[in-house]
């Protein structure tokens, strides 16, 4: 009896969006990679080598995969931030199942016609791809944290932190990221989300940044490394640092901090269970990128994104989380730009603190 299998296509094949089609195809056996699009010559050379041969077809139109693609039922997306949410859009419209790389748009109100086109068509499986999600040590810190065994949870402390690029690649990337909290400590924020609750309301939100190591993000209005406070209603605090000048390695770093204790998810990054004693000290190497951290997160999530399309079950994580993780990205956004503290009232409306 032959196994069904989800028919996936992979949209964007640059750095994440190969890893999205390598998974697909080797490391998810419910799933067949049956298409991909890239617009870029490149990319589309590297397809010819690494999918044509295990039958994927080749697209440089991504319109024209979803109308040629026989049997298509899910896609993933892994193109630039810019277009994430017009193809989930356009899949969507053709009934498609689909995975997308966060954030589904740097504008919350475009963010919201995706969530409401997926709520819309229930049928379908619609999931941002907050890889923290499926990581084993935050899955098992939030069972901890469910439990009980922290108290009430209290303070969370989670940062992104990138190795230092020299290349430029990140000054380029800034002008369509929507800037580092929407970029990177969108995975914070959707932490916090999770641990203290999506219906968690905001109540202040003030942020700093700097440039210190690329002085083109200054074009974009965009830092190297910030802070940023989210104060919630009901006394719940979040504490976020993102920054992309870090000398050695990757430092993705996580604490919940409860009434009765803490937890703490990769406070001591390490790439494996190798240490170095020699006369200059112990030593230890760590990922030197999010990949390196995060690489079986990742299949994890596409197996059960799989899953979820093939069975009808739910998913692990609701769409509108994601538009809560960029509404609060954007509030720092705006903090750190104009350098001002913004209040919200109970119902997460603005408000304006009357000043001496």
């Amino acid at each position: 009896m032959a196994v069904r299998k989800l028919k996936i296509a992979a949209a964007g094949l640059g750095r994440m969006g190969k890893r999205h089609a390598m998974h697909f195809l080797n490391r998810t056996p419910r799933a067949e990679l049956v298409a991909a699009f890239t617009p870029d010559e490149t990319e589309f050379q590297w397809a010819r080598l690494n999918l044509e041969p295990h039958g994927v077809k080749l697209f440089s139109d991504y319109d024209a995969m979803l109308e040629q693609t026989e049997g298509l039922q899910a896609v993933v997306i892994g193109t630039v931030t810019t277009v994430h949410a017009e193809e989930a859009l356009k899949a969507m419209a053709k009934n498609l199942h689909v995975l997308c790389e966060k954030p589904l748009s740097t504008s919350v109100e475009i963010t919201r016609k995706v969530v409401e086109a997926a709520q819309a068509k229930p049928h379908l499986k619609v999931m941002c791809g907050f890889s923290r999600r499926f990581d084993a040590s935050y899955r098992d810190a939030y069972e901890k944290m469910d439990a009980g065994v922290i108290g009430r949870p209290t303070i969370i402390r989670s940062q992104t932190c990138d190795k230092h690029d020299p290349s430029g690649f990140f000054v380029d990337y800034a002008a369509f990221s929507g800037g580092c909290f929407v970029d990177m400590s969108v995975h914070d924020i959707d932490l916090a989300l999770w641990f203290f609750g999506e219906d968690r309301l905001v109540k202040s939100v003030s942020a700093a940044g700097v440039v210190a190591v690329a002085p083109g993000l200054k074009q974009h209005q965009d830092y190297d490394n910030a802070v940023g406070i989210v104060e919630f209603h009901n006394g719940k605090v979040a504490y976020f640092f993102c920054s992309r000048m870090m000398a050695h390695g990757q430092e993705d770093t996580t604490e919940v901090i409860g009434t009765e204790g803490k937890l703490v998810v990769n406070g001591n990054p390490q790439a494996n269970l190798v240490n170095t004693y020699t006369t200059t000290g112990i030593n230890r190497e760590i990922p030197p990128h999010y990949y390196g951290r995060f690489e079986h997160a990742f299949v994890s999530e596409a197996n059960e994104f799989t899953a979820a399309c093939l069975d009808g079950t739910k998913l692990p994580l609701k769409i509108t989380g994601a538009l809560r993780a960029v509404q609060i990205g954007s509030y720092l956004q705006e903090a750190v730009r104009t350098g001002k503290k913004l209040n919200f009232d109970e119902t997460e409306r603005r408000v304006e603190k009357a000043t001496l």
